[in-house]
């Protein structure tokens, strides 16, 4: 049974408020904003359990940037991941994801979700902790954590659904250097595995987009069989998981249910925008959502930087929503300085991306910072800069002086100011 209360079916018969709101942010017109939608080419993760603000996602928007935060079995402090999550809001995260697996689980969750901002969740990491084991994990407690996460107020959550039987045989056939590098995507594979049965997600979608339709929840299509190594980029796993997503995100959007992809890893850059595309293809255009994608596995400890080239490289291809990559990937659990670093080069690399979709606002601020910097108005630039503490600290250092240290007395745009006056249509009015 399709449930009509979606905002899927509300966009085909009008343009609810969510729409009018994230259509004012992103300068859009509201009905063709509200087509978009129904179309399956935006999304907007709200929950209508928990209001916070509203994040539009893909065709036509600016490319948004999500932080992972989250306890381990090694590291479980629950207070340092709620502060964690708090400096990547302030750091201009768009949405947040508790990938908890250790500690109150549903207790980190709610306070997560306290905090004014999209937020999703990987309700099989939680399924494994009750269960003991990846390998014991049933369908009835899969589906069970799932409808608990949407029912506390959870927007989208990362389902490895296209982790099936077809995927596994792919892996086995065309192994892989590093086989399976997604923790939930690893799960999914144990439980096959054990039973020799099909991933429940797949087995049981159409059950799957009851309870998300019921609840208004995004579906996130994990990239389960996604590459962890350059080796790994072209193997045969990955692409079958592609083919599978694809056909899931028609059958997503037909029952009303608002999803996004995710992909694809690791990949030479030579090969983002062929896999970006290759995505969108197959998908009609649906919201991709990247981590990274990591261009080289050869820079650990400033993996967030490699994931920043990637992403620029994926969101002149079409990637819509950049996953946080931190200096600690690959090496440790993030702390606070390492989601402030890895949160600021991924808002950088999405100004940049966000700049390749043509959107109206990021080239204004592009434009306006030009005339600041012409006329030597440094609060002006602070006011522009994506970072403005940080470019007001390095400034400083040197203070009082009307140019930059670099140039000092030799500064060319003073120079070049006295010289040649600014074009007309720069002039204040």
């Amino acid at each position: 049974m399709v449930l009509m209360h979606t905002l899927v079916q509300a966009c085909l018969r009008g343009v609810p408020s969510e729409v009018e709101t994230i259509a004012r942010d992103e300068d859009l017109a509201p009905h063709a904003a509200a087509r978009t939608v129904a179309r399956g080419r935006i999304v907007i993760p709200a929950n209508p359990v928990r209001p916070h603000r509203l994040c539009a996602i893909g065709e036509g928007c600016r490319v948004r940037v999500n932080v992972n935060v989250g306890t381990s079995g090694v590291r479980c402090d629950e207070d340092l991941e709620v502060e964690k999550a708090k400096t990547a809001l302030r750091e201009g995260a768009d949405t947040l994801m508790d990938l908890s697996t250790a500690g109150d689980l549903a207790r980190i969750r709610r306070r997560i979700l306290e905090l004014d901002a999209p937020v999703g969740t990987v309700p099989v990491y939680e399924a494994v902790r009750r269960a003991g084991s990846a390998a014991d994990v049933d369908a009835d407690l899969l589906f069970n954590v799932i409808r608990e996460h949407c029912e506390q107020g959870v927007d989208f959550l990362t389902l490895h659904c296209g982790v099936n039987l077809d995927a596994l045989a792919s892996l086995k056939a065309d192994p892989r250097v590093m086989g399976v590098v997604s923790r939930g995507g690893a799960f999914h594979v144990a439980m096959m595995a054990a039973t020799g049965e099909e991933n429940p997600l797949y087995a049981e979608y159409d059950y799957l987009l009851e309870i998300l339709a019921e609840h208004d929840v995004v579906a996130s299509l994990g990239d389960g069989m996604r590459p962890g190594a350059l080796v790994d980029a072209g193997r045969l796993a990955k692409s079958t998981e592609y083919l599978t997503l694809g056909h899931l995100a028609k059958r997503a959007l037909a029952a009303g249910v608002q999803r996004m992809i995710e992909g694809p890893g690791h990949i030479p850059a030579d090969q983002i925008g062929c896999n970006v595309r290759m995505l969108k293809e197959l998908t009609d255009s649906a919201p991709l959502y990247l981590l990274g994608p990591l261009v080289t596995d050869v820079a650990p400890g400033y993996d967030h930087l490699v994931g920043a080239i990637g992403g620029v490289i994926a969101c002149m291809n079409g990637a819509d929503f950049l996953c946080m990559v931190s200096p600690s990937e690959h090496l440790a659990l993030p702390e606070i300085r390492d989601i402030v670093e890895g949160t600021r080069a991924a808002r950088i690399a999405a100004h940049v991306g966000s700049l390749s979709r043509a959107a109206a606002r990021t080239k204004n601020r592009e434009i306006r910072m030009a005339e600041a910097r012409q006329a030597l108005d440094w609060e002006k630039q602070f006011e522009l800069a994506l970072i403005p503490d940080e470019a007001r600290r390095i400034h400083e250092r040197d203070s009082g002086l009307e140019t930059c240290s670099m140039c000092g007395d030799l500064c060319a745009v003073k120079m070049m100011r006295e010289i040649l006056p600014l074009p007309e249509e720069h002039l204040e009015p």
